[in-house]
């Protein structure tokens, strides 16, 4: 798996998917024995086609967007894992999809904007 196995960005810093559930006080959807990834990047984004434009392996991917074209840009693109923000939560098809693929899915209540101040805060790396 790319994104588990990635190198880190140079003054970047990782973060557990533990952690980040903790901190975001996330439901696991999918993924519960993957929560040991680390990440050092997040992508947030609504608009599928900004996250296939500038791949990020291994990264975080933030958004509300909750359906089937979420993970299969999340597989595409070797994103470690999704954090759904707003309370989404995408239908069982996808979260079949995602558990197939070894997609972690995440889902918290706080809004995109909030949760990646709280990540940035805590040292992780916003995508470029």
């Amino acid at each position: 798996m790319i994104g588990a196995e990635q190198t880190k960005k140079p003054g970047a810093v990782g973060m557990r998917l533990a952690a980040i559930r903790d901190l975001l006080q996330c439901v696991v959807l999918a993924g519960e024995d993957k929560l040991d990834i680390e990440v050092d990047t997040a992508v947030a984004s609504d608009g599928m086609s900004a996250v296939l434009a500038a791949p990020h392996p291994g990264a975080l991917m933030i958004t509300g967007l909750a359906n089937i074209q979420s993970v299969r840009t999340a597989d595409v693109a070797f994103i470690a894992a999704i954090l759904y923000v707003r309370g989404s939560r995408p239908n069982e098809t996808a979260l079949e999809f995602a558990r197939k693929k070894k997609i972690v899915m995440l889902s918290t209540a706080l809004g995109m904007f909030d949760s990646c101040g709280i990540l940035r805060n805590q040292g992780l790396k916003g995508a470029t």
